[in-house]
Parts: structure tokens; sequence; C-alpha cells
């Protein structure tokens, strides 16, 4: 791998769909799948991932459809289950054979609750960072369907979580080196994208992942102003928090979070890869 570390991820090209796709990927263990925001790609999180990788993990991060130099989805695709349906044919390409973490922040988690989904069988747990899916949006003192909310306030609220002044230098240039790109060379996928994360409900295909016990982890920060907290406490509630299969995990700073502190994303995910380790052994043990 470049310059000989073993957790920096190495960048790949491949065919997915008949299509060029490219990809992150480093470490050895277990598989974890890691999906992109919006307009962003796996460059903006590689220190993030550097972390993920240093636990134990072999990280997959593909740039998704449009985004970081992977071919767009034709038009009619360019949908959740579209979005699904290329992470399972990406996850074939790169010959994942077993269950995997997937894990996404954003866009990134809806099109991960999506894809375990439609193939619960090959996802060990999910793991959902500030993402979208939420069904409710409130403001002052009403609660209103989130596909309502104007795309001015989003915008607004994106804006003023990027560009804290206490943040903007460190996340600033790690979101402009995918994000100027991306918006170059598909400005199409990139708006399209933006609609369909403003607009999706997710709510349904979690209740279903809880029917079917799959392990779920949702963390949010705190001051994230993109994902209201009611559309985070949806996904929880959807999700069945307080059970044995789901846990919600509320966390300092906004949406941006894991870029602007990896090293406080490392120890969230320590504390998350503990508990899953403790909760596989106390399954094990009562099977044996």
């Amino acid at each position: 791998m470049p310059g000989g570390a073993l957790d920096h991820l190495e960048w790949r090209t491949t065919s997915v769909l008949d299509r060029p796709a490219r990809y992150g990927v480093a470490g050895q263990g277990p598989p974890l799948v890691f999906l992109h925001g919006w307009g962003l790609g796996y460059k903006s999180y590689k220190r993030a991932l550097k972390r993920l990788v240093s636990q134990g993990h072999r990280v997959y991060a593909p740039a998704l459809p449009g985004f970081a130099g992977t071919a767009e989805l034709e038009p009619l695709d360019c949908t959740m289950p579209g979005y699904a349906t290329w992470v399972l044919a990406f996850m074939d390409t790169v010959e994942i054979d077993e269950p995997v973490t997937l894990m996404g922040h954003s866009f990134g988690g809806g099109v991960a609750i999506r894809t375990a989904y439609q193939a619960t069988e090959r996802v060990s747990r999910l793991i959902l960072v500030n993402s979208i899916g939420g069904s409710a949006w409130g403001r002052r003192g009403t609660v209103r369907a989130l596909k309502e909310r104007p795309l001015w306030d989003w915008g607004l609220h994106l804006r003023r979580d990027i560009l804290p002044l206490r943040q903007a230098t460190r996340v600033l240039p790690v979101l402009l080196e995918d994000l100027g790109p991306n918006v170059a060379r598909h400005p199409r996928t990139v708006w399209r994208v933006a609609g369909l994360a403003r607009r999706v409900s997710l709510i349904d295909e979690l209740e279903a992942l809880k029917q079917r016990r799959l392990p779920i982890v949702i963390l949010w920060g705190a001051s994230d102003k993109v994902i209201p907290e009611r559309a985070f406490r949806d996904l929880c509630s959807a999700a069945g928090v307080g059970s044995a299969d789901a846990s919600c995990v509320t966390v300092e700073g906004n949406h941006t979070w894991l870029l602007a502190d990896p090293d406080g994303f490392a120890e969230v995910m320590t504390n998350v890869v503990d508990v899953a380790k403790q909760v596989d052994e106390l399954e094990q043990d009562e099977v044996s």
C-alpha cells in the first residue's frame, strides 16, 4: 500500500455492473463497508476510515455512483433501491463472501438501510451516522413531513453546519477534495441525489429490519441541523431502540462531526465494537 502504511486506504478501480467504479480498501479482519455522504467520496473520510482499519477491520469504501470517479446510474435507477443494488453488486465484485458491518453517513446511511433491507443475510450489523431516512421535521413547535422541508432550509443549515470558524479550517479542505470535482463532473447526479435525500423515508425498511433482528446502531451529532432531532428519533423508534438489537447514541458535534474529529469518531466506534463483541459472545454462550 502507498507509503507502506497498513492503515492507509489503497485506491483502486474496478468494474461494477459493467461500469467503472472507484473504491478504497485497507486492513485485515472482518469486512466493513462504509458508504459516504451526499456530494462526497471515500477521500473525504480517509482520516476516519484509517481509525476503523486500526480497530481490526478490512475496510471497503466505495465511491457511490456519480461520485469520485464511479460511473453514474441510469436516471431511472437513481433511487434508493438502485443504489442498494449497486452496493450489493460492488460487494460481489470485490469478492466479499461473508456478512459485513455496513456503515453509512448521511445519504450513505440511507443507502445502507436500503441495502440491508434488500439483502439482510449479507449484513451482520448496520451502523448509521447522522443518517437520512427519518420522516419527521419540526419547526416553530410544529411537526411536518421531512419531505416538506424547503430546499433553502436544508442548504442554510448545511452551510452553518460546515462553516463554524473553529472547524472550517479542518473540514472545508476535506470536503472540497471530493465535492468540487463531483459537482464539475456529474452536476445532474449531485442534484438528483440531493432531491432523493430530502424526500426519502426509510421507516418501513427499518421496521422490517427490526422484525428480522438485525443489530442496528444509530449515531447522531447533537448539534446537527441538517438531520433534525425529530428525524433521528424517527429512525430510533423504527429500529426499536431499547431492544436487544438496536441502540441510539447522541454524540457531541454536528452533521460532519466524524470528519472534524476522527479521533472522537474512533473512540465512539471502539465503544460500539466492544458492545457488539459482548453481545455476540453472549449469544454464542446461549447457543452452546
